[in-house]
């Protein structure tokens, strides 16, 4: 535990999809002072009440909150928080990762005209993990339920909420967002920065009150009984980008639970072909976004069945030249969101006496995961994005493998910042930057970046897009 330089605190909050995080730092420098995690229940499904219940938890292990002058808190984006006229939650929220409503995003962009109807309302074409699917899938599903909804919000919406003493004082009308996570609702635009209601009563059924939308330095209140100032919190992705101080030029490449590739812009992407979602930043800037639903498992699902652990299965990935000697995996494990194919499974290719060995194997699982975020850098770049550098976080940037690699398959050299909690340090960035004011959030730097070079190989990329299209075709 590190002393504050200033003595003047703030705390960050990270609650993701496995794990609500709480860092407390200190304003002036980013520096952290003491830290606090709690796990969160497996699954798809999930009632808030864990969140809060974590929160809490998190919040007791970082020595609480009554030092702190501000808080912010950064979420997992799209999960859908529905709540009744009294504040109660309708129903467990569905998170990003529940793929039941594919059907409902093919039936809402069928409905409204198709994917370019859907990118000039709201920048982005919906998938199954975007808010508004699973708005439509609860209306057709769970009726009851859904004509209960009074108030619809996301996770990092209602946890701020909860912070400020929930239906104490203005209730409902006290649910607010930022531009970065109303984004990913699918009912938000954030070219037009205001909500498409329409869009929201054609999944729905019926009008909702929904959170105010708030800019970077705005504050929803203060935490109930102890006066912290509340930022208005962003989505997860958002966060980062803010943690990691990424600007214009910046692509950020995240290896988590999912995958991620997303690039500052000053203008909203437009992609008709729904690759890139147009997503807003919590800086007032825009951050164009490819997801995917399989990034660190991947590497995770590879090494157990290889027997080994992730330190060995590096070890076997590098030992085996680029290529893996023509095997591909098409690491669709869970289904895929970009492309769209949530129906999808994974499948190797390419297999020969040569490559069916464990080096070979872990070389394939770890060139198809960076693969299908390459794609993701290409649809940015399409989108207008400039790629000046590549950052690259998450749990799966620890792999020695996935390092060295990414270069030859990104084409690009690759930073690595040094292992931390970007998404509640972006958090807690912003908390900050309530505290202080202006047009630009306090520069805290970033030290320990480690950068990794490596001449690029088409190959490895020409080869997995010929696997990806067999696959394609077949389904």
């Amino acid at each position: 535990m590190a002393d504050s330089p200033t003595g003047r605190l703030v705390a960050g909050v990270d609650s993701s999809t496995q794990s609500c995080k709480v860092l407390v730092v200190d304003a002036a420098t980013g520096a952290v002072v003491r830290q606090g995690r709690a796990s969160h229940p497996d699954g798809t499904e999930v009632d808030p009440a864990a969140w809060d219940a974590a929160l809490t938890e998190a919040i007791d292990q970082a020595g609480g909150l009554d030092d702190v002058a501000a808080v912010a808190v950064g979420g997992q984006q799209h999960g859908m928080v529905c709540l009744d006229e009294a504040g109660d939650v309708v129903r467990p929220a569905l998170l990003w990762n529940d793929t039941r409503s594919a059907p409902a995003a093919t039936a809402l962009i069928d409905e409204l005209g198709g994917p370019q109807a859907w990118t000039e309302a709201v920048g982005s074409v919906p998938v199954a993990s975007f808010t508004v699917t699973k708005l439509r899938w609860l209306a057709e599903h769970e009726p009851e339920a859904a004509a209960r909804v009074a108030a619809v919000c996301l996770p990092h919406d209602w946890l701020t909420w909860r912070l400020a003493g929930a239906m104490d004082g203005p209730g409902l009308d006290g649910l607010a967002t930022d531009r970065g996570d109303a984004s990913g609702t699918g009912y938000w635009s954030p070219g037009d920065g205001d909500y498409r209601r329409d869009l929201l009563e054609r999944a729905l059924g019926h009008d909702a009150r929904l959170p105010r939308v708030l800019g970077p330095t705005d504050s929803p209140g203060t935490v109930s009984g102890g006066g912290a100032v509340l930022g208005a919190g962003t989505g997860d992705n958002a966060a980062a980008a803010l943690g990691l101080s990424a600007g214009p030029g910046d692509v950020v490449v995240s290896i988590g639970t999912s995958g991620v590739a997303c690039a500052v812009s000053d203008v909203a992407a437009a992609d008709g072909s729904g690759l890139v979602a147009s997503f807003a930043d919590a800086t007032g800037r825009f951050l164009p976004l490819v997801a995917t639903l399989n990034a660190a498992r991947v590497l995770d699902r590879t090494a157990a069945l290889l027997g080994v652990d992730h330190d060995r299965l590096s070890e076997l990935a590098l030992s085996a030249p680029a290529g893996a000697g023509g095997a591909v995996l098409v690491p669709w494990l869970e289904g895929e969101r970009t492309p769209d194919r949530p129906t999808a499974s994974g499948s190797l290719h390419g297999l020969t006496l040569t490559s069916l060995t464990p080096a070979y194997v872990a070389r394939a699982a770890v060139e198809g995961l960076l693969c299908g975020l390459a794609d993701g850098i290409e649809a940015l770049v399409e989108q207008g994005a400039v790629v000046e550098r590549v950052l690259l976080v998450g749990g799966g940037a620890a792999s020695a493998a996935v390092r060295e690699i990414a270069p030859t398959v990104f084409g690009h050299p690759v930073h690595v910042p040094p292992a931390g909690e970007y998404v509640a340090l972006g958090a807690a960035r912003q908390a900050a930057w309530v505290l202080a004011g202006g047009d630009e959030p306090p520069a805290w730097q970033l030290s320990g970046t480690t950068v990794h070079e490596a001449d690029p190989v088409p190959a490895v990329r020409a080869r997995y897009a010929e696997a990806r299209e067999a696959v394609l075709e077949r389904l």
